[in-house]
């Protein structure tokens, strides 16, 4: 089979993370190449899923939400995780006690 030479550009990065995975692999980044332009070959195209990741409906708006409260400025905003947690907890405890109050 004849060979012929194919150059691209990459960032020098992904070169050399590449090369170093495929040499744990046994093999070159020419290998790895050429293994994925034939599997490609056989799939008729990417031999993986290409897609836009995009949040479905229920995340979408959990994101526009705290995007939202983000910028909020009557929400209380904390530094510290300890102290909003011991707020929560604090307030988890007065509606308790309220739920109970409220029984009796």
């Amino acid at each position: 089979m004849a060979t012929t030479t194919f150059s691209c550009r990459m960032d020098t990065e992904v070169k050399r993370d590449s090369e170093a995975l495929y040499k744990e692999l046994g093999m070159n980044l020419t290998t790895a190449i050429n293994v994925f332009l034939k599997e490609s070959l056989r799939v008729g195209g990417f031999p993986f899923d290409v897609r836009l990741d995009r949040p479905n409906k229920e995340t979408a708006a959990a994101m526009l939400e705290a995007e939202r409260i983000a910028h909020d400025p009557s929400v209380k905003k904390y530094s510290d995780v300890d102290k909003a947690l011991a707020e929560l907890k604090d307030e988890v405890s007065d509606c308790v006690e309220k739920k109970k109050k409220k029984r009796l």
